[in-house]
């Protein structure tokens, strides 16, 4: 198998993309899977290597990435060294970003007989399955659809209505990020941003123009996501299947980093899974 790491995909006027592949050089007709990253994530978290590696050995040209605005750079693309990108992130740069990607890898692997580009299954964890959903909604590319511990509502997470109104006096707020410890800052451009585009930034509506198979998976102990969230999108699109991990929590019981070279029980679920609904 080949890997390729910490591709730079540089973009004029807009902050690079960092992407990994993993692809065959023998085996045919491998399609093209894209995995997007969840809120305060990245492409090198945890298992997602393990995970990637693993969905690729079965046939597939697996691709992740980190958004542009994750806080990571290009030099040290793991944890958060850019907290001011991180500030400035929101919904559509990562739909931006996204889209980016598909068009990199749809060029990047023309000439390889052996990927099938046009099949583009995206698989989203966390705030990536929002993201995952809203692009395969508008994008005619995307073939397949996989969400992982998926929120399914952008417009609940800003707080309460006060909150908001200290937030666009101070300009911006803070999150504590429970493991580097580090105060992470949201611009207030993150609301305004989702106010401006609400319509497109609306998972419900999203979900139920889906016209391709969408196959949603969350774990029954996760405390981050509430299950409910992966409910009312089975909900909103009855022609999608829905698989509950037993007893697994929102990463599917691993974590940061993760030494071993295999997947937990409930991530090995996941993995075949996947790799069943995408062939």
């Amino acid at each position: 198998m080949t890997i390729d790491k910490n591709i730079i995909l540089e973009r004029d006027g807009k902050k690079p993309i960092l992407i990994d592949a993993f692809y065959h050089e023998s085996k045919t007709n491998q399609p093209i899977v894209i995995f997007c990253h969840g809120y305060k994530g990245y492409k090198d978290w945890g298992a997602w290597n393990v995970m990637a590696e693993h969905i690729a050995k079965a046939g597939f040209c697996v691709i992740k990435f980190n958004f542009s605005h994750n806080g990571g750079t290009m030099e040290n693309p793991i944890d958060f060294p850019d907290l001011e990108a991180f500030g400035n992130n929101n919904y559509t740069k990562e739909l931006d970003d996204l889209d980016a990607v598909i068009t990199w890898a749809q060029k990047h692997f023309e000439s390889n007989s052996n990927i099938n580009i046009n099949k583009i299954c995206l698989i989203g964890h966390s705030r990536g399955g929002g993201i995952t959903i809203l692009k395969a909604s508008e994008d005619t590319r995307i073939t397949k659809l996989i969400t992982l511990a998926s929120v399914s509502d952008f417009g609940n997470r800003f707080g309460t209505e006060n909150e908001i109104k200290h937030w666009k006096e101070d300009g911006v707020k803070y999150v504590v990020n429970g493991r580097t410890k580090q105060q992470m800052p949201h611009y207030y451009q993150f609301y305004e941003d989702f106010k401006a585009n609400e319509n497109r930034l609306h998972i419900e509506s999203a979900e139920k123009q889906l016209t391709i198979p969408h196959l949603i998976i969350h774990g029954s102990k996760d405390t981050s996501v509430n299950i409910s969230e992966a409910e009312a999108l089975h909900k909103w699109n009855p022609n999608s299947e829905f698989k509950i991990v037993e007893d697994a929590d929102h990463v599917f019981n691993t974590k940061h980093p993760w030494p071993k070279n295999e997947l937990s029980e409930a991530l090995k679920f996941v993995v075949e899974s996947v790799v069943e609904f995408i062939k």
